[in-house]
């Protein structure tokens, strides 16, 4: 459902010329499976995924999603994928059934299918007690439904989960978890981003740990683990992380001071 080929992007810094935010990254998440990306904040997460939702163009490589490219056929793409990350914002002036439908219909689905739809969704998120409440007036949890709910409302093939619950506190984290594991039971294709060990623990069964750009190493948790001798996720993604900071030195500058091609300048993020 997504396969990521050699995939690299790379922003042009005014004062260091050319920086590759990630460079050579393969990877493939099929229908029914949470694939985790795990990495420390700027180590190319984002950048991937905004790829992968057609908000960034590749500089390198390719990328099909749900049979689609990002490239060749953005309007496809956006029409088969969620995608939730921790900064999206909720507006205050809008209520949370308001919010929802409204991106029901910014995905073309009809009226009598929209409110279908929501009632299901509504339901499953237990959101009707605050349907009516305004975004100003929401919990942080009440906002993480929210989200969750118009990342969902077209029913999507592909989810995206970017940092989901990034300064989220526990009790709503394990809500949003839940639900994310719900949402690969129903056979969603989910590549889901984090730092957290405990969450690509719990949730995954493959993940790549990315790190200055590219994957360091990529797998079924279990066969990682073996294969590098750690005892747990936490272990091996430092081990990684250091192995990589060894390896990396004159290489990763000769990287940024290399030319990446006509892609025009902008803001490197993680």
């Amino acid at each position: 459902m997504i396969q990521v080929e050699h995939l690299g992007k790379s922003f042009h810094d005014y004062q260091r010329g050319w920086v590759e935010a990630v460079r050579d990254v393969s990877f493939e998440c099929r229908p029914g499976e949470i694939f985790g990306l795990l990495g420390p904040n700027g180590a190319g997460k984002t950048t991937t995924l905004r790829i992968l939702s057609t908000v960034l163009r590749p500089t390198a490589g390719r990328a099909v999603v749900a049979g689609y490219d990002v490239v060749d056929h953005p309007r496809e793409v956006r029409r088969r994928i969620g995608f939730m990350s921790a900064g999206t914002g909720i507006y205050d002036r809008m209520t949370a059934w308001e919010l929802v439908e409204y991106f029901g219909r910014l995905y073309g689905l009809p009226k009598a299918q929209l409110r279908e739809r929501m009632e299901t969704v509504f339901g499953w998120l237990k959101m009707d007690d605050f349907r009516d409440v305004l975004g100003s007036k929401m919990s942080t949890g009440m906002k993480q439904k929210v989200s969750i709910a118009r990342t969902i409302i077209h029913d999507p093939p592909v989810l995206i989960f970017d940092e989901p619950t990034s300064g989220l506190d526990i009790l709503v984290q394990r809500v949003v978890l839940d639900k994310i594991l719900e949402l690969r039971d129903l056979g969603k294709t989910i590549v889901f981003s984090t730092h957290s060990m405990s969450e690509v623990e719990r949730l995954c069964s493959r993940v790549a740990i990315i790190y200055r750009g590219a994957v360091q190493a990529q797998g079924p948790i279990d066969e990682l683990l073996a294969s590098h001798g750690q005892p747990d996720v936490e272990e091996l993604f430092f081990a990684l992380v250091e192995r990589a900071d060894a390896l990396g030195g004159a290489g990763a500058a000769d990287r940024e001071r290399s030319g990446a091609g006509s892609d025009r300048a902008e803001g490197p993020t993680s």
